[in-house]
């Protein structure tokens, strides 16, 4: 029998056993010992992806895209959650009754019971943004992120994955697929959890590799500090509506502009903040223009100039004194 020799870098000793997934792809990858696979993991199994993607096809050929990107599919079957997780309304049917049945106009003020639930979930939320965000480098593909998410959007009105993610002039909504990330690529993870009756929800954008052009790099920190000076409006007898002002001042001054169509408010709304009260900030922030179409799969929103977009968002509790930050980053955070 032919020896083979170990496929991690810098090792040539003996192979003595061969990787699971190679031997179902037809690949080659032999290793000396478990330890040495282990080692070498992160950067073997981009093999398998590569494999992979060789069956990949753009499902719009027909459709007129902005920019670069073009949709990968097919896409990954659908994640099953297990019967014992408590589902939301929409988990079976696709639609939500409870939102549709929900006012509008009226924020309810939670309970100090309700306020530790969305504390816990909210933590929740920030943990698996960053392992989703720990696992973002070139070559990785975005349906692979988004397997270390438990959904909150899986078939929310037939949404079929469970995060996220948005590159280069997706704005929002972009559906994980064998898209391969590129160095210098922005990306957006959006992580929403639902746990024991409610909903975590936070966005941050990264920056793929260890570049990207300087106005790339400006887009995303603008977009930062836009959520920061909006948060730093929050408090008891503030406007809701304020928060658009100062957002789009920032932008405007640093040359960008803000996305109009996905927004909870416009700057004439009525709505005063109260203690109690829990809402989310999400600023979609475009390096060009702020109009936007959508893919056929209804869904991803991107530049309609083809240009890039960024989104940080946090969910916000008001408290007596000011606000509490619920998806606060923590101190081993990636990213910005």
């Amino acid at each position: 029998m032919e020896k083979k020799t170990c496929s991690a870098n810098n090792c040539n000793k003996e192979a003595k056993m061969q990787c699971p997934i190679c031997l179902k792809l037809g690949l080659t990858g032999f290793f000396c010992s478990q330890e040495c696979f282990k080692k070498n993991w992160a950067s073997h199994k981009l093999l398998h992806v590569s494999k992979d993607l060789e069956n990949t096809y753009n499902p719009f050929p027909s459709f007129k895209y902005t920019g670069n990107l073009r949709a990968c599919y097919p896409l990954s079957p659908r994640r099953t959650v297990p019967s014992s997780i408590k589902y939301p309304d929409y988990a079976i049917s696709g639609a939500s009754k409870s939102e549709e049945k929900a006012s509008s106009s009226k924020i309810q003020v939670l309970t100090p019971k309700e306020i530790e639930g969305m504390r816990k979930v909210c933590r929740l939320a920030r943990e698996v943004l960053d392992i989703g965000a720990r696992a973002i480098k070139e070559g990785i593909t975005t349906d692979e992120i988004g397997k270390k998410a438990y959904p909150s959007p899986l078939n929310y009105y037939n949404f079929p994955k469970s995060v996220c993610t948005s590159i280069n002039e997706v704005i929002c909504h972009g559906i994980p697929d064998k898209t391969k990330l590129k160095n210098g690529d922005l990306v957006n993870l959006d992580v929403t959890l639902y746990y024991n009756g409610f909903h975590g929800d936070l966005n941050e954008t990264y920056i793929v590799g260890d570049s990207t052009d300087e106005t790339g790099t400006k887009l995303v920190q603008v977009t930062k500090e836009c959520l920061e000076k909006a948060i730093a409006l929050v408090k008891p007898g503030n406007l809701y509506r304020d928060f658009g002002n100062v957002i789009e001042k920032h932008a405007q001054q640093a040359g960008f502009s803000v996305v109009r169509t996905y927004c909870g408010h416009d700057n004439k709304t009525a709505g005063i903040m109260r203690p109690g009260h829990v809402f989310t900030i999400e600023p979609m922030i475009n390096e060009g223009n702020f109009r936007d179409v959508t893919w056929p799969d209804n869904w991803t929103a991107v530049t309609r100039d083809g240009k890039r977009s960024a989104q940080f968002e946090h969910t916000i509790l008001v408290t007596e004194t000011g606000c509490e930050v619920l998806t606060a980053r923590l101190a081993d955070s990636p990213g910005v």
